[in-house]
């Protein structure tokens, strides 16, 4: 099993840090980076346990015959990681939280 994340992907988790630090959901820099890599850590760990699920058609604009499998991260945040798989390879296409994208699904 192998996980690789597209450069959107990338460069989104390293822009995490700084949100969640200029808006204060972290009150070290330290910390923020801590938290997100936590979230990667068990994205690279875990993904191939969890039960994935079709991704809802809004989110084709990131890519053809997309999957996601949720990874709840606190009692008020779930984080949603879309992407392809195929011969044991996971290719992540887009990451978001449920405070952002939940309104898309049929929960």
């Amino acid at each position: 099993m192998k996980v690789i994340y597209s450069r959107a992907v990338e460069e989104y988790l390293q822009e995490l840090i700084e949100i969640l630090y200029r808006k204060e959901y972290f009150g070290y820099k330290e910390s923020a980076c801590q938290y997100v890599d936590s979230l990667i850590n068990e994205i690279d760990t875990s993904i191939y346990l969890k039960q994935k699920k079709i991704a809802p058609d809004y989110f084709s604009k990131y890519g053809n015959n997309l999957f996601y499998v949720s990874f709840p991260k606190n009692k008020n945040t779930t984080w949603y990681v879309f992407f392809n798989y195929e011969d044991d390879l996971y290719f992540i296409r887009y990451i978001s939280n449920n405070h952002i994208i939940s309104h898309h699904f049929n929960l």
